[in-house]
């Protein structure tokens, strides 16, 4: 039988074993398996042919950047400001924030983000787009995953959550990822020096979460 790719169906079926197999990798696999991750990138390249993705498509673009970063500005700076107020009420200013101020810790997190968005919206949300033609449907299911993939850090969950659903719906409407990788690389640091390391664990998620040790 010939698997229609264009399908909703196929389409909402590709999205959610995706996500199956980041939780897969993040709980059982990247442990005992070092070169597990490597399935990822086979699995996003095999998709984004399947689908015929082009450089537009999938959101590396340069010819609407302006635009695309304007509209995240307006949700993304105020949340920014936010942080920083929480930041500066949880007795931040006596910690070093080493992910934003260290230019090499910060641009590995921009790298990691960067593949976040490409996991999150260039191949997620599009799959999720083609199933349920709704911009609205498609980035409440997205960004309800990304937050359900940061379980059990009790910070990064409700943020991961608003901010995943966010980022998914600009990305509908702008198809750029580009700005939204520095701003979340911009939000991610702060949320880390923001927030005290025995909340947030180094940001660690998964079992990772309950193995953190930071030395006492």
């Amino acid at each position: 039988m010939r698997v229609n790719a264009n399908s909703p169906l196929f389409n909402l079926a590709e999205a959610l074993a995706f996500s199956a197999l980041v939780a897969l990798y993040i709980w059982r696999l990247q442990a005992p398996y070092k070169y597990s991750w490597l399935v990822f990138p086979v699995w996003l390249v095999a998709g984004f042919l399947l689908h015929r993705d082009t450089p537009k498509t999938v959101g590396c673009r340069t010819d609407n950047l302006w635009a695309a970063t304007k509209q995240a500005a307006w949700f993304f700076v105020p949340c920014i400001l936010v942080v920083s107020v929480i930041g500066i009420l949880l007795g931040a200013l006596h910690r070093w924030a080493e992910h934003l101020l260290v230019p090499k810790r910060f641009f590995g997190y921009m790298s990691f983000c960067l593949l976040q968005q490409v996991a999150l919206n260039s191949y997620s949300t599009n799959r999720l787009l083609a199933a349920t033609k709704s911009p609205a449907r498609a980035s409440l299911i997205s960004g309800t995953i990304f937050g359900a993939l940061h379980w059990p850090n009790p910070v990064l969950v409700p943020i991961t959550w608003i901010g995943g659903t966010v980022m998914s719906w600009l990305f509908a409407r702008e198809r750029n990822i580009l700005p939204l990788t520095v701003f979340q690389a911009i939000l991610g640091a702060l949320v880390s020096w923001a927030f005290p390391v025995a909340w947030h664990h180094g940001m660690r998620v998964g079992p990772g979460f309950y193995s953190f040790y930071r030395g006492w």
